[in-house]
């Protein structure tokens, strides 16, 4: 029984142990998400008046271009995968890994070749241990991602979209990402950044049902959407990666509650057993001591005769 109880009291303090590492990870995550809405909120209204400008010269002109020009047979697109860099966050990559694989086959499905861009080590580790190919991967920001991470992401991807598909370039470009609806709710989503739909780019900017002025563009409108071009993909991204970390950080922290509440649950249950082992050997102890008892009762009571 002594040994029973030495093994229970291990795990005790073990688990104990795991619970403040858990405990201390929630409340870093908690501390972490508000910081991550209120980027998401400052990078809002830069993203809405962009998509307002290109929404004017869009309408404003008939100039084709690979921002708003939708191709008459796309062959090739882009799909830029957005996961986590470190684990203990539940299903957070996994579920924005099997959205883009459901983008990917129906990309696929249409008859069009993809490319994969992956944001975050997760998502490579997943392609890598598959050995898919990737086009190009960035690492190491996705918990705290700054503009400037966002242009070193849409750099390749804004190359690719300009470029003929005959050599290497691509007709479109998606993106999957986790979009940050509540504390408790994570939903991965997947869209098209370009070419941009005027529907979609007049709702988002809410300019629908507006009359929008008439502007005159210098030097062309042309050279407007080549200017507009990598800021749009930019702030898309950037907003992307924002949506994600809060994402992440809410999903790490509800598994780092379920974890704790578990361990919590488990050193209860292994009190209770160790409390029944430590009664069973205070029981089996008395035993002993009331059976010697008697035993030398009864043979001083022999002696005696």
């Amino acid at each position: 029984m002594g040994a029973q109880l030495r093994v229970y009291k291990r795990r005790i303090r073990a688990i104990t142990a795991t619970k403040k590492i858990t405990k201390a990870m929630e409340m870093i995550a908690a501390s972490r998400i508000v910081k991550a809405q209120r980027k998401v909120a400052a990078s809002m209204p830069y993203a809405t008046e962009l998509t307002r400008a290109v929404t004017a010269v869009a309408t404003g002109s008939n100039t084709k271009h690979a921002l708003t020009t939708e191709v008459e047979q796309p062959s090739r697109a882009a799909i830029v995968l957005i996961t986590s860099d470190r684990g203990l966050a539940g299903g957070y990559s996994s579920n924005a890994i099997k959205q883009a694989e459901r983008l990917t086959e129906r990309l696929r499905g249409e008859g069009k070749e993809v490319d994969t861009y992956i944001v975050g080590r997760k998502g490579l580790a997943y392609y890598g241990f598959r050995e898919r190919k990737v086009a190009d991967s960035w690492t190491g920001f996705t918990d705290s991602p700054a503009y400037a991470d966002a242009k070193r992401v849409a750099g390749p991807l804004i190359e690719a979209i300009q470029t003929e598909t005959a050599e290497g370039g691509v007709d479109e470009l998606h993106i999957v990402y986790t979009e940050f609806v509540s504390m408790m709710t994570q939903n991965p989503v997947d869209g098209r950044m370009l070419p941009l739909s005027l529907d979609e780019a007049v709702e988002e900017s809410g300019t629908k049902g507006e009359i929008l002025p008439l502007f005159d563009f210098e030097p062309s409108a042309e050279d407007v959407l080549d200017a507009l071009l990598p800021r749009y993909v930019e702030s898309r991204i950037y907003n992307a990666l924002l949506q994600s970390a809060a994402s992440e950080h809410a999903a790490r922290r509800r598994a780092m509650k379920a974890a704790t509440d578990n361990a919590g649950d488990l050193i209860k249950s292994l009190s209770r057993l160790a409390n029944a082992a430590r009664q069973a050997e205070i029981t089996q102890e008395i035993s002993e001591i009331v059976g010697g008892a008697s035993a030398m009762a009864d043979a001083t009571a022999g002696s005696d005769k």
